[in-house]
C-alpha cells in the first residue's frame, strides 16, 4: 500500500511537465479560435451526443482532440488534453460538486479505449517472441470498437439519447472506414514497420497540432509566450489538484491485488465455467481484463505473464492481448479527470463504464475463440 500511495505521487509529479506544455499549447489554440474552429467542425455529431454543451463551446474541440489522441495511442497528450476537456465542461456544469450529463459522456467513452493501433501490445508481443506480433492488431480494433459503441449505448440509454440520427452514423460509419483504411495500409507490414509507421504517424499529426496552434496564434496578433504561461499555470495546478485522488485509488487497487482477491475471482469464475460444462481456456486470461479496469500497469504485467506462462502465441497470449489493447482503466480515469475539477458525485458513471468494460471483455473472448482457436 506503501508502495502504491508512492507510485500515485510518482506519476502525479510526472505529469506536470506534459500537463504544463500541453495546457499552454491548448490555451494558445482556444485565445487564437483555433479551438472553437475544431468545435464548430465537429458540432454537427457533439450536439446530438453531448446536448447539454452549448453549441461552438471549446469543450466540443478538447474532446475531439482527446478522442484523436487516444485512438492514436497517443497516451501523454490524451490526458492533458481530457483535463482540459473537463475543466471546460465543469464550467457549464449547474451543480460543481456532481457530474453533469455531458462529463458523463465524455468520461464513460474515455474509459471504453477507442484506441486504433495498439502499438504497445505490438511491442512487448515482439519483445516476447511472438512468431507475428500484429497477428492481435484487426481482433483489438474490433474489440476496442464494441466496447466504445457498448458505452455509448449505456448512457444513451440512461440520458435518453437517440442514437439513431444522421450525424452520430456518420461518425460510426467514418471510424469503420478508418479501421479499413489502418488495416489496408497496414496488412502484410512486419511488426517493426507497423511500429515504426504508426509512431511517425502520430508524431506527425501531434507536431501538426503544435506548429498550427502556434502559427495561427502568431497570424491573429496574439502574444502567444504570454497565453503559453496562463495556460502552463493551469496544467501544473491540475497536476497537483489529482494527486490525491491517484492515490487512493491506486492503494485500493493494490490491496485488493495483494491480498488474494483477484485469485479467488477468478478461481471462482473458473469453477462456475467448469460446472457449465464450457470450456476454460480463456479463464487464464481473464486476470487482464479485470486488472485493466482497476490499473494499466498492472493489467500490463499480468499480461506479460500469461505470455510467458502459457506462450506469446498460444491462446491465452492472445487474448490476453486483445483485452489490453481493448480496454481501458476505469477506475484510474474517473479517479483523475472528476478529480481534476472536484466532482464527488459521480452517479452513473461508473456503472456505464463497467458496462462498456465487461461486454469489451466479453468480445474479446469470444473474437480470439473465432480468430484463434
Amino acid at each position: 500500500m506503501f508502495d502504491s500511495a508512492k507510485t500515485g505521487a510518482e506519476i502525479s509529479l510526472g505529469l506536470i511537465g506534459i500537463m504544463t506544455f500541453w495546457l499552454g499549447i491548448m490555451k494558445i489554440g482556444e485565445k487564437a479560435g483555433m479551438i472553437s474552429l475544431f468545435a464548430r467542425a465537429v458540432n454537427p455529431f457533439f450536439s446530438k451526443l453531448f446536448p447539454g454543451i452549448p453549441k461552438n463551446h471549446p469543450a466540443s474541440g478538447s474532446i475531439i482532440m482527446n478522442f484523436s489522441a487516444n485512438m492514436l495511442g497517443l497516451d501523454n497528450a490524451a490526458t492533458p488534453l481530457g483535463l482540459k476537456a473537463m475543466k471546460e465542461l465543469q464550467e457549464i456544469n449547474p451543480d460543481k460538486d456532481t457530474a453533469s450529463n455531458a462529463q458523463i459522456m465524455f468520461l464513460v467513452l474515455n474509459t471504453a479505449g477507442l484506441t486504433l493501433i495498439p502499438t504497445s501490445v505490438i511491442a512487448l508481443r515482439m519483445a516476447n517472441g511472438a512468431a507475428n506480433p500484429a497477428d492481435i492488431f484487426i481482433p483489438s480494433l474490433i474489440g476496442t470498437f464494441i466496447s466504445f459503441i457498448s458505452g455509448m449505448i449505456a448512457v444513451a440509454l440512461y440520458q435518453r439519447i437517440n442514437l439513431f440520427k444522421l450525424p452520430v452514423l456518420i461518425f460510426l460509419g467514418m471510424f469503420l472506414g478508418i479501421m479499413a483504411g489502418l488495416y489496408f495500409w497496414l496488412k502484410g507490414l512486419p511488426p517493426a514497420q507497423i511500429e515504426a509507421y504508426t509512431g511517425l504517424l502520430g508524431g506527425i499529426i501531434i507536431f501538426s497540432i503544435i506548429i498550427l496552434f502556434i502559427t495561427y496564434g502568431a497570424f491573429k496578433k496574439l502574444n502567444v509566450y504570454d497565453a503559453f504561461i496562463d495556460g502552463a499555470k493551469e496544467g501544473f495546478t491540475t497536476s497537483v489538484m489529482i494527486i490525491p485522488f491517484l492515490i487512493a485509488i491506486l492503494v485500493a487497487i493494490s490491496a485488493f491485488r495483494t491480498t488474494g482477491c483477484m485469485d479467488y475471482l477468478i478461481s471462482g469464475i473458473g469453477t462456475v465455467v467448469a460446472a457449465c460444462g464450457l470450456d476454460t481456456s480463456f479463464v487464464p486470461a481473464l486476470p487482464v481484463g479485470i486488472m485493466k479496469s482497476l490499473s494499466g500497469g498492472g493489467a500490463r504485467g499480468l499480461m506479460i505473464d500469461v505470455m510467458k506462462t502459457y506462450g506469446a502465441d498460444s491462446f491465452q497470449g492472445r487474448l490476453a492481448s486483445i483485452i489490453q489493447g481493448s480496454t481501458e482503466t476505469t477506475f484510474y480515469v474517473l479517479a483523475v479527470y472528476f478529480g481534476s475539477v472536484g466532482i464527488k458525485k459521480t452517479r452513473y458513471a461508473v456503472v456505464c463504464g463497467l458496462i462498456a468494460d465487461l461486454v469489451g471483455i466479453i468480445a474479446a473472448i469470444i473474437i480470439a475463440y473465432l480468430f484463434f482457436k
